[in-house]
């Protein structure tokens, strides 16, 4: 299955987490990462996992340790994505029955988080990948590795990124930032479902 859309609810609280989860859900994203940095992110984790069907991943972003890996199971995480590639992190994730989103810059740590056991690749930041990078790096990595840029992707670009084979793509600021109503967000997810889907086709 192709991961689409993760939407990043970095700074999200509790109190907000179910509505803002929902609200995402009905507009079509089945991937919802809150990351570690954010107020108390476990309990927003376990909050939208209770609250969404099993179709909807719900993970943790900003892991840096295998003892985050392990906490964010216990929250009910569906998948581990990080800044950065460590393989210890990526083989914790792989082993509790996570999927892994190791953040990679180069070919040497794509390949490095393949080796440990990741299947998908976050790009970041993707401006420094590039589009053109992305495309240098597909045909020399295993067939079925997704990738994903993640940093700056917004309805407007969001399609010569799938155009050039991206999987899907981490969308954070341009969708979630704390404050922002539930409509608003609403509004936002609408219009990158739709780039997703007419870029898809």
């Amino acid at each position: 299955m192709t991961t689409g859309l993760v939407a990043i609810l970095r700074g999200i609280t509790p109190a907000e987490a179910e509505a803002i989860g929902s609200t995402l859900y009905e507009a079509g994203f089945r991937s919802i990462e809150v990351p570690l940095n954010s107020p108390d992110p476990l309990e927003s984790i376990k909050l939208i996992r209770a609250a969404l069907p099993d179709d909807c991943a719900v993970g943790a972003g900003t892991v840096l340790t295998t003892g985050q890996v392990e906490l964010v199971r216990e929250a009910g995480s569906d998948m581990v994505v990080s800044p950065n590639m460590n393989t210890e992190v990526i083989r914790a994730t792989v082993a509790a029955g996570m999927r892994s989103y190791p953040g990679v810059a180069t070919p040497t740590e794509a390949f490095g988080a393949i080796d440990a056991g990741a299947t998908a690749l976050k790009l970041f930041p993707a401006d420094s990948v590039g589009i053109g990078g992305m495309q240098a790096w597909r045909p020399v990595l295993p067939p079925g590795t997704e990738l994903l840029p993640v940093g700056g992707i917004d309805a407007h670009n969001l399609g010569a990124w799938v155009a050039a084979g991206a999987a899907g793509a981490g969308i954070g600021s341009t969708l979630y930032k704390p404050g922002r109503s539930a409509d608003d967000v609403a509004a936002r997810a609408a219009e990158l479902m739709a780039a997703w889907r007419s870029a898809s086709r």
